[in-house]
């Protein structure tokens, strides 16, 4: 079974998000080993300058360094990243699975993003859309769109 881990800069406050995850978690069990991890998320004065943001990035970068697991495929979520559908994205998970990667690390940066050296590691930059999305419904969106590919891979109806 792989092991996926779902590295997020920030917390969950809002329970419908929280409700919304845990029924992902609950469904997921069954294609895969999951796990979240959520980091601090650096703060921010009300209009940061760009050297404020840099310093942010640096110091969520460095606490999600800490995090990465040693191997398996690194995907990261960012607005420069590739749309893909979601066979797309199944065939793409897939394909990780059959290069030997037994280890999905999926990063969801904070408010900001995230650092440009974590974007330089990803096996995959993923973008969700165009839009900008809030990060804790873009968490909500990725475990949905992981079930879907772990859906699509079984040959179910869930995707159509």
């Amino acid at each position: 079974m792989q092991k996926v881990t779902i590295l997020c800069v920030g917390k969950l406050k809002e329970r419908f998000y929280a409700d919304a995850v845990a029924e992902y978690v609950k469904r997921l069990s069954r294609f895969c080993k999951l796990e979240i991890q959520e980091l601090p998320e650096a703060r921010l004065s009300e209009s940061p300058s760009p050297a404020e943001i840099e310093q942010a990035l640096s110091e969520e970068a460095a606490r999600v360094e800490s995090k990465l697991p040693k191997s398996g495929a690194l995907i990261a979520l960012c607005i420069e990243g590739q749309e893909l559908s979601s066979p797309a994205l199944a065939e793409a998970l897939n394909g990780f699975a059959v290069s030997g990667a037994s280890q999905l690390t999926f990063l969801i940066g904070g408010s900001v993003g995230l650092h440009p050296s974590l974007k330089a590691k990803a096996d995959l930059k993923l973008s969700m859309s165009p839009m900008t999305f809030p990060h804790h419904l873009a968490r909500v969106m990725l475990l949905e769109q992981i079930y879907r590919a772990y859906q699509i891979q079984a040959g179910s109806r869930y995707h159509k």
